[in-house]
């Protein structure tokens, strides 16, 4: 199988230890390492396609992939000894055209994963799933943002990007709206505005294929109100296991389905009234941080997928079992 990613992803090398002890073969590399220590090849003779990849050495066959797990993987040819937007483009067009002609099965096929990113496309599939989704307004209209405000006084706004982008990507918190805030602004940019959740806990909830791992993180009832990012808020509880509550199942697995994804990290705020509700899903989002607070076989279960039955999803199983005994 080969894993599409930069050789700093220690979340990757959770996932290719599975592998590893399963005895899967495994290929790693960084499309940003093409022309400088990785290669590829593709010849259409005679109605026949034939492709290599050579990387560390090692000379690999498309055809004979069963899996592709694109992680985290830098721009192609990023780090070539010219790099250019040129080559970027070129090298990126060679070799995802490449691999797009195997049969290998996609974590998550890059299609599907430029789709899933877009936050209002989102939103949309969740409703349609029958995921709880908070009001949300998306506007550069300052009106529609006023008129908004007055009908739900408590938001919070986030980027419809969720990333600035900068190098390394810097993340830009979820921040309270405050009730004077003047909205002229808006008209400079779109803004994403949601209806806040009260919310009693965080759940991250990781779907790999149909099985689905929750962990759920309690809110600190000493919180400031301005706190409503996890990511920045002050860690007073790790995270737990938590049980998916049969409709949510249903609608995350209807939403796998819908955007036609192997892997999705969902984060949900539960209310009081223990509603989850729908914030987001990230194609790639890490889960080093929740198998290591909960113990979930998260990373061998991303491996059983990419091994993908048989004899070596046996191994993967049996090595799961061996580790939490």
């Amino acid at each position: 199988m080969l894993i599409l990613t930069s050789e700093e992803d220690v979340t990757a090398d959770m996932v290719v230890l599975r592998l590893g002890e399963a005895g899967v073969p495994v290929v790693r590399l960084d499309p940003a390492d093409l022309t400088n220590g990785v290669a590829l090849s593709g010849e259409y003779v005679q109605g026949a396609c034939r492709g290599h990849l050579s990387a560390g050495g090692r000379l690999v066959s498309m055809n004979g992939l069963r899996s592709i797990w694109v992680r985290r993987p830098g721009d192609a040819a990023a780090r070539a000894a010219q790099p250019s937007a040129w080559l970027t483009e070129e090298s990126s067009q060679a070799l995802y055209g490449m691999l797009r002609t195997t049969d290998a099965r996609w974590m998550n096929h890059p299609d599907a994963a430029r789709r899933a990113r877009h936050k209002p496309w989102q939103l949309r599939l969740a409703q349609n799933s029958g995921l709880a989704v908070p009001a949300t307004l998306i506007t550069t209209f300052p009106q529609a943002a006023r008129e908004f405000a007055e009908r739900f006084p408590d938001l919070v706004v986030k980027p419809v990007s969720g990333a600035h982008p900068q190098e390394p990507p810097r993340a830009v918190p979820t921040s309270r709206v405050a009730p004077d805030t003047d909205f002229s602004a808006v008209a400079f940019g779109p803004t994403l505005l949601q209806r806040r959740v009260g919310k009693r806990a965080d759940i991250r909830l990781t779907a790999v294929g149909d099985t689905l791992l929750a962990a759920r993180k309690p809110a600190d009832p000493d919180a400031h109100p301005d706190d409503v990012d996890v990511r920045f808020a002050p860690s007073v509880s790790p995270w737990l296991p938590a049980e998916v509550p049969p409709r949510v199942a249903e609608g995350v697995r209807r939403y796998m389905r819908g955007a036609e994804l192997a892997y999705g990290a969902f984060d949900f705020a539960e209310d009081a009234d223990g509603i989850w509700w729908f914030l987001e899903c990230n194609q790639s989002g890490q889960f080093g941080f929740v198998e290591m607070d909960t113990g979930q076989p998260i990373a061998a279960t991303i491996a059983r997928w990419l091994a993908g039955g048989g004899d070596r999803d046996r191994r993967c199983a049996e090595g799961d079992r061996s580790a939490a005994s």
